[in-house]
């Protein structure tokens, strides 16, 4: 992914309105992110736990999705794997969130949902830049550019099933 700025972050989403997206924390840190190894910038709200952002690029330019986290189920020891990246993780490394949809389906309160990594680092997980502590990366046997399409793939579905 190539670096984005702010405004361009801001200036991305897709299902909130513009005084939302005003008002979200955006990363500090945009200027260190390891923009080389990520297929999409994704981070949670320090200030509201239950708030995850994403920005991907595509050809059409920066899409960012506004998500919600499901209240985690107490005691949720086992293990439950990524829809984007396949990374498995033990307790609350993995959470369902839900986005609203864009444009109309949104307003009247429809969402869609699907269970990525709670800190939304997939793109460095399949690189082995961070690790999943108990659960981790099943051996396959794609290369890791057919893993990053993979990933791309089911980041662009689900992306899909927002704006659509």
């Amino acid at each position: 992914m190539r670096p984005v700025t702010e405004s361009d972050i801001r200036a991305s989403f897709v299902n909130c309105t513009k005084g939302e997206a005003k008002r979200m924390a955006v990363p500090k840190d945009l200027a260190e992110r390891p923009w080389d190894d990520l297929d999409f910038l994704g981070w949670r709200d320090p200030a509201a736990p239950e708030r995850a952002y994403m920005v991907l690029e595509s050809g059409e330019g920066l899409t960012g999705v506004a998500l919600r986290l499901a209240v985690p189920n107490a005691g949720h020891f086992r293990k439950s794997m990524c829809s984007l990246c396949l990374t498995t993780h033990t307790g609350g490394g993995v959470s369902l969130m839900t986005a609203r949809r864009a444009g109309r389906n949104g307003q009247d309160g429809n969402t869609v949902g699907a269970y990525f990594c709670a800190d939304l680092a997939c793109s460095l997980y399949l690189r082995g830049k961070k690790r999943a502590g108990l659960g981790g990366r099943m051996h396959e046997s794609l290369s890791l550019e057919e893993l990053i399409a993979r990933t791309e793939v089911n980041l662009a579905e689900f992306v899909g099933r927002v704006v659509g």
